[in-house]
């Protein structure tokens, strides 16, 4: 499917607030309302929009994030993903290029429970080094969800 300049700056409006009107949308592209929802229905079936979420404000207590980088030895990637995935702290894995072969991205609610995922990824069987990175703030964020 091809994304015009026009989806993408729908896709840009959506990604700042998705619950705003199709009408205000609309206003913002200076197109027709129905024409943007003919746009959105085609973005969420073709799988573009893949979904809506809710992102928490400043004002609910913010989870506390880190960010491990794992060295994994050869052809322990699919033990040491397993192992993640049972980890429920553990939001999201990737894999990279550099002297790091997994970036993972962590949560949790205290620094006891934080400090014993990061353990338990550390002594994990397949796994040679790791790095953490405790997020302390956040200063920009355009994740699309």
């Amino acid at each position: 499917m091809q994304i015009d300049e026009t989806d993408q700056k729908l896709l840009a409006l959506l990604g700042e607030d998705a619950r705003v009107p199709v009408a205000t949308l609309a206003r913002k592209l200076g197109l027709a309302r129905t024409t943007v929802q003919a746009r959105i229905d085609r973005l969420e079936t073709s799988g573009a929009i893949a979904g809506y979420t809710l992102r928490l404000g400043d004002s609910i207590a913010p989870r506390l994030r880190a960010t491990v980088l794992l060295s994994i030895e050869l052809r322990a990637g699919p033990s040491v993903l397993d192992r993640l995935k049972s980890l429920p702290a553990v939001e999201n894995v990737h894999t990279c290029s550099g002297r790091f072969d997994l970036i993972v991205e962590l949560s949790a609610d205290t620094t006891a429970q934080l400090d014993e995922m990061l353990d338990k990824i550390g002594e994990s069987k397949g796994v040679k080094s790791s790095e953490s990175l405790i997020h302390l703030a956040t200063k920009l964020s355009r994740r699309r969800i």
